[in-house]
């Protein structure tokens, strides 16, 4: 059974509500990632021994009873998701958006926002998850008009009606989805508080006076839409994976509230399950706000028939990540909070295994977007699976030439948003660099090191990176006009694993090569 947040919270809520109020209860999830199977305390698989010890979270055959069980305690609900179910295992490898919309659909989701990476593999492949899914899909700050595949498909709003009432729903997904994906040329993506007040004067003029919003923008640019908007009611969040609420690692209450307006966020991967209880008034104010996400641990029981489902789906993978192909001494840590924020053992191991590869091509240099790193690897065997979960992403080695100048401004781009956990902070080999998160961005790198040696702002520079950072993903559309440029080298994940194994036992560490002041 599920522990609740509060019993007596909801009973309140219940008993204080007049008949002209309207009691609500919102489940949602956020950053799934296609994390279909329990994780581990890193984030990545779990042994189904260690399942089976109480020592993993999340699947969806937790979520299954979790949503059951809180649509049995509560006599209204609905059930939400902030985006990114795409992309983060082979899952989603193999099946693309096939599979998350087979499971969206069993849990009987009410509406979802569309996440960046729902465009990793472009508009197609989105417009295909879409006919698939029974439920409506989201985004109001970008223009689809021109993208044929979306064009008749994506709406900004919809209004849904729930145990008698009108609830408004709008999407909203980050403003820099063109350089964080792959939408194509054709969706032109737009200011989100714009956007959204665009939406619920739209909505608002229809009679409709509860307006949730389903946001893949993170917890910064939530709170400056609550803060410049009105008549927004709820904002359920994603994008930055963040946790809200009393329990440890938490970086903001549950609910945050901004301008009246409810934010809320569930951390990612299926690990918690958020819930809040709100009663609006006849007016549809609200009056009242409760809950908590609720850890999907190991004192919720996973429904049987989903085990059964997702190890069906997951037979034809099993030859691919079963494959133990190196070792480590020690866990290596990919955490998030670490590799988009300073220098990381997966970063660092990452960015040496891109240069060793391509070290007699006249490469110096390599560096690796931390966004890429998804997941750490605890210790001893390392299989194909876990390094895949850790570098999802498919992307190929790249190389080019740039001048020094050129890669001090990528670094700079690199650390421009690191108050925002921004994906684009830079891991590197083969160089050195100093940051000042306190200056101005696009001033905030200083002591560039190659080889030893300041780097030369006119001299010209071997880099090794991915296809993706070099064709300008992050921000970095610097190295898209590179020289000798060629980004058909081997996968990420190969060349990574393959490292892994010439050096196993794999020792993880960091030297100091990215320091800040």
């Amino acid at each position: 059974m599920i522990r609740l947040f509060s019993t007596c919270a909801a009973l309140a809520i219940t008993a204080s509500a007049a008949s002209a109020d309207y009691a609500l209860t919102i489940l949602h999830t956020n950053d799934f990632h296609a994390r279909f199977e329990p994780i581990s305390k890193y984030d990545s698989g779990c042994s189904s021994e260690d399942n089976a010890a109480g020592e993993c979270f999340g699947g969806s055959a937790r979520l299954v009873t979790a949503v059951e069980e809180a649509r049995a305690r509560n006599e209204n609900t609905v059930l939400f998701d902030g985006g990114d179910q795409f992309q983060g295992t082979l899952f989603y490898t193999y099946y693309k958006g096939k599979l998350a919309a087979e499971m969206m659909n069993k849990l009987g989701y009410d509406g979802m926002t569309v996440g960046n990476h729902e465009f990793d593999d472009g508009p197609e492949v989105l417009a295909g998850f879409m006919d698939a899914v029974e439920f409506p899909v989201l985004m109001s700050n970008a223009d689809v008009s021109m993208e044929p595949a979306l064009a008749d498909k994506l709406m900004k709003s919809t209004v849904i009606e729930r145990n008698g009432e009108k609830l408004g729903l709008i999407g909203l997904t980050p403003q820099n989805t063109d350089e964080l994906a792959s939408p194509g040329d054709k969706v032109i993506f737009t200011d989100p508080v714009d956007a959204v007040q665009g939406e619920v004067d739209k909505l608002t003029a229809e009679g409709v006076n509860k307006i949730i919003v389903l946001s893949h923008s993170g917890y910064a640019v939530d709170q400056r839409v609550a803060s410049e908007t009105t008549g927004v009611d709820v904002i359920v969040g994603g994008h930055t994976n963040t946790l809200l609420g009393e329990m440890d690692g938490a970086e903001g209450p549950y609910p945050t509230v901004v301008n009246d307006t409810q934010i809320l966020s569930a951390y990612a991967y299926g690990k918690f399950l958020g819930e809040l209880n709100v009663v609006f008034d006849d007016e549809g104010n609200i009056i009242s706000a409760s809950g908590a996400p609720i850890i999907m641990d190991a004192a919720v029981t996973e429904d049987a028939p989903t085990v059964e489902r997702i190890a069906e789906a997951a037979k034809p993978l099993e030859e691919i990540r079963s494959r133990v192909v190196a070792e480590t001494a020690e866990a290596i840590d990919g955490d998030r909070s670490s590799c988009r924020a300073m220098e990381c053992q997966m970063g660092t191991l990452i960015a040496d295994a891109m240069l060793d590869r391509v070290k007699d091509q006249g490469i110096q240099i390599a560096i690796q977007n931390g966004g890429g790193v998804r997941a750490s690897i605890d210790a001893g065997e390392v299989t194909m699976g876990e390094v895949l979960t850790v570098l999802p992403f498919q992307n190929t080695l790249s190389t080019f030439q740039v001048t020094g100048q050129t890669m001090i401004d990528a670094l700079e781009n690199g650390v421009s948003e690191i108050e925002e956990g921004a994906g684009r902070f830079p891991q590197v080999a083969g160089m050195s660099f100093v940051f000042d998160a306190s200056a101005e961005p696009g001033s905030r790198i200083s002591d560039v090191m190659v080889g030893g040696e300041p780097i030369d702002p006119a001299a010209t520079y071997g880099v090794v990176s991915n296809n993706y950072v070099r064709n300008g993903g992050d921000g970095y559309k610097m190295f898209r006009d590179a020289e000798n440029a060629y980004d058909f080298g081997p996968d990420l994940a190969d060349v990574t694993a393959d490292y892994i194994a010439a050096n196993a036992p794999y020792t993880p560490y960091t030297d100091g090569r990215i320091s800040a002041k």
